[in-house]
């Protein structure tokens, strides 16, 4: 029953963050594109691992560092949407499944098809 509730703050710190990238001012972050792919949070409400992925992997760092110095902003935003006892510390993690996946596409893209008729 916990981890329900656990599943719904996840859901809506995602989508308190994905609104809040927009209105952050560094300019590692505002100059690329972020997406926030997933969220896990403790049981005790502490922490929040925030896993997000970009679309220009070359600015990947810098937007990182831009993100761990705006987390205290971003935390406070999310405290204000959500309305909780306890805000959790924001954790960034990077997520490279969406180029992984893209690599895989391509591969699959590449592969020659044969009909039957050359069999």
């Amino acid at each position: 029953m916990a981890s329900n509730r656990i599943n719904r703050i996840n859901e809506e710190i995602q989508k308190s963050l994905a609104e809040n990238l927009r209105n952050v001012k560094d300019p590692r972050v505002s100059g690329t594109m972020i997406s926030v792919t997933k969220v896990e949070t403790t049981p005790d409400l502490r922490y929040a691992k925030v896993y997000v992925s970009f679309l220009e992997e070359n600015k990947a760092a810098e937007a990182m560092k831009g993100l761990k110095s705006a987390g205290g902003w971003l935390r406070r935003e999310v405290g204000n949407d959500l309305k909780l006892r306890y805000t959790p510390e924001l954790v960034w993690a990077l997520d490279d499944s969406i180029t992984y996946g893209a690599k895989l596409l391509s591969l699959i893209n590449s592969l020659e098809v044969k009909s039957d008729d050359e069999n």
